[in-house]
């Protein structure tokens, strides 16, 4: 009895770790604090500035956008398809005292940074209590 062989890929499965149930997917965020700013850069490859959504609200920020699969490729014959399609959505929350106002958006090379201003921490003065004996 002959049977087929097919070759393992212990990697096949780890695309579905970013992909939704519904083909949404998520890009890559990088958060870093630099100059008293809160910056994020997300890959966003292929997207024009006006496809991309960029929200604040309740503290949470907030970048979407939607890519559409154009149909000259629906009729295709794909061998290989990695290019992904759909929404994105990716959530970040903000420290508190952040002015939505004052947040800044910016794009370049399929990368959108968005510049948090972060508010002035509170001071708090260092306070020592020595125990007396009761």
């Amino acid at each position: 009895m002959a049977g087929a062989m097919t070759r393992w890929d212990p990697f096949a499965e780890l695309g579905s770790l970013f992909d939704g149930p519904d083909g949404s997917w998520a890009p890559a965020v990088d958060v870093v604090r630099e100059d008293g700013q809160m910056v994020v850069h997300a890959d966003v490859p292929g997207f024009k500035p006006e496809e991309v959504k960029i929200e604040i609200s309740d503290g949470v920020l907030t970048i979407s956008g939607e890519r559409e699969e154009r149909k000259e490729e629906n009729e295709k014959t794909y061998i290989r398809r990695e290019r992904r399609y759909g929404s994105f959505s990716r959530s970040i929350a903000l420290p508190s005292g952040v002015d939505p106002g004052a947040v800044k958006a910016t794009t370049h090379e399929g990368v959108v940074d968005v510049t948090v201003p972060l508010p002035e921490e509170a001071k708090q003065d260092k306070v020592t209590i020595t125990p007396t004996a009761a």
